[in-house]
């Protein structure tokens, strides 16, 4: 975005009315000269002026498109209650409320992050054939499955957004984005039960928040219900294009929805770069991303747009690829097996007793680095987590060259565990020739009485979905796998006992055991990619 043709004008506060009365306020961004230009709708929970205002108003503007950045219920002027991740019925109202207009041009698209992207989500199936084209960034169609991750609870993510949004209609709503992850590490440090960690955290009780305690693991109750919108997204005609991060909370989600596209006959764009979720230096090539799109759906403008519709940033090589698809063509997924001695490799495991490790709630493993959603989750040095006595650590030897690794990555562990509810994290590292282990992806499952099954010696075979990765393991550089039972406070402590979420308070330590002989071969499926 360096040439900006059009001055812009800026009409503030359009009154929106809602089917049921209440009203929601907009801002419109005028290109002047531009006679009855597409539109660019964006639905945001967090305002309109400021950034929100240069960054989405007048950027799209001055390159001949009118945007419409309308505040959605129940914040900075516009009336009724927040209902949060509840955006289709007021999203549709405001398109009809748009095509009403003396001034809408007959197309638009939508654009934006996060929340914004959900909202697009939210309406595209049913918005018709006027909408053109969708910009999403950081964001997914359902939320539900990441504040869920594994069927264990993202604590920090799901408490930060909570309290981040509660502020917003408070006196520190400027430095809210601020404000609230300290208050968050606050409320789980505090070792008073989940459910009173808003309250520690806002001042007060948050309904969204205790709603997502109490509907834990529960996809087919009412609430998720109406805020799961992946179902739809195979139906959508607009032609969509997706950034993403590796290090981003919705990344698995956002690719579930480029394969829903690819399955449903569509051809949308996909760019992943180095970047986690509040990542300020992904908004520029977004925002360029969305004008090279909009242009050529909505003006007709093609000559922006790149050949290849997948364009990754490999990790650790420090480069971008192009590709036709993901996952990338000429990949091939690889066993690498947990060996006896804590090591790992292609070979199969020898035989071998299993390893041993305590998992004790009340003194819950900890994360360093990885996908959060206010935080910096660049990769950190992971050796003084490896070092604790509660994670197991696999180490393969130093690579004769380069390894690239792009694609999903999976793990199917061995597991026999003292008690029927326990979580199993697996990570996966970069050890650097100097012993630096730089964590790249993890996941994490949450395992229940009979699920996964036990056999006749009580052992599950437990499978974990881990973040996808375009990776380089440099040569001299090792592939290292962790394994544990917490990842705290990023996930909330499994107290061993199956009490509520919210309100259990007794913590009983779970003794496990990691199996990895030839009947249980405990493994990494590691997506190995053509150089």
């Amino acid at each position: 975005m360096t040439r900006f043709p059009h001055r812009v004008v800026l009409h503030k506060d359009l009154p929106v009315p809602m089917p049921d009365g209440v009203v929601l306020l907009a801002d419109r961004y005028i290109p002047i000269g531009v006679s009855a230009p597409p539109a660019i709708l964006i639905r945001s929970p967090y305002g309109r002026r400021g950034l929100f205002g240069l960054a989405y108003g007048r950027a799209f503007a001055r390159h001949g498109f009118q945007v419409i950045l309308q505040s959605c219920r129940g914040g900075f002027g516009s009336g009724g209650e927040l209902t949060p991740l509840d955006e289709q019925d007021d999203g549709l109202a405001t398109v009809e409320w748009m095509r009403a207009q003396p001034w809408y041009g007959g197309s638009f698209a939508m654009h934006g992050p996060s929340y914004l992207g959900y909202a697009q989500w939210a309406i595209a199936p049913h918005a018709g054939p006027d909408l053109k084209a969708m910009a999403t960034q950081v964001t997914a169609s359902q939320f539900r499955d990441a504040a869920y991750v594994g069927g264990s609870f993202a604590l920090e993510a799901t408490l930060s957004w909570s309290t981040l949004t509660a502020m917003m209609s408070g006196p520190l709503a400027g430095a809210a984005v601020l404000f609230a992850p300290r208050r968050t590490q606050r409320a789980v440090m505090s070792g008073r039960p989940v459910g009173e960690f808003d309250l520690l955290a806002a001042g007060r009780t948050l309904p969204f928040f205790q709603e997502v305690l109490t509907h834990h693991a529960d996809p087919a109750v009412p609430f998720w219900k109406k805020r799961d919108f992946s179902a739809t997204v195979g139906e959508v005609d607009a032609a969509v294009t997706m950034t993403g991060g590796w290090y981003d909370v919705f990344l698995p989600w956002q690719l579930k929805d480029y394969a829903a596209m690819r399955a449903a006959g569509r051809r949308p764009h996909l760019t992943i770069g180095p970047w986690h979720h509040a990542d300020v230096r992904h908004g520029r090539l977004a925002n360029l991303d969305a004008l090279h799109w909009f242009r050529a759906h909505l003006l007709g403008d093609a000559s922006g747009l790149r050949a290849s519709p997948v364009r990754l940033y490999v990790t650790g090589a420090g480069m971008w690829r192009d590709y036709e698809d993901w996952p990338v063509p000429g990949m091939t997924r690889r066993r690498w097996h947990l060996q006896p001695g804590f090591g790992l490799g292609e070979a199969g495991p020898a035989n071998s007793p299993p390893d041993r490790y305590r998992y004790h709630p009340a003194r819950p493993t900890p994360v360093i680095g990885g996908p959060t959603l206010l935080g910096n989750s660049a990769p950190r040095d992971n050796r003084r987590l490896e070092a604790r006595s509660d994670v197991l650590v696999y180490t393969g030897e130093a690579l004769r060259e380069d390894l690239d690794l792009i694609g999903p990555v999976t793990a199917e562990i061995y597991l026999r565990s003292s008690t029927p509810y326990t979580d199993l994290v697996v990570r996966v590292c970069d050890v650097h020739a100097d012993g630096t282990s730089l964590n790249v992806c993890e996941g994490v499952r949450r395992l229940l009485p009979g699920v996964p099954p036990t056999d006749e010696e009580g052992v599950r075979r437990v499978d974990v979905d881990l973040w996808p990765i375009a990776h380089r393991f440099r040569r001299g550089h090792r592939v290292r796998v962790q394994v544990a039972s917490g990842a705290y406070p990023r996930l909330a402590r499994n107290l061993g006992t199956g009490e509520p979420l919210g309100t259990g308070s007794t913590a009983v330590p779970a003794d496990q055991e990691v199996f990895h002989d030839p009947a249980r071969p405990s493994a990494l499926y590691l997506p190995h990619a053509r150089a």
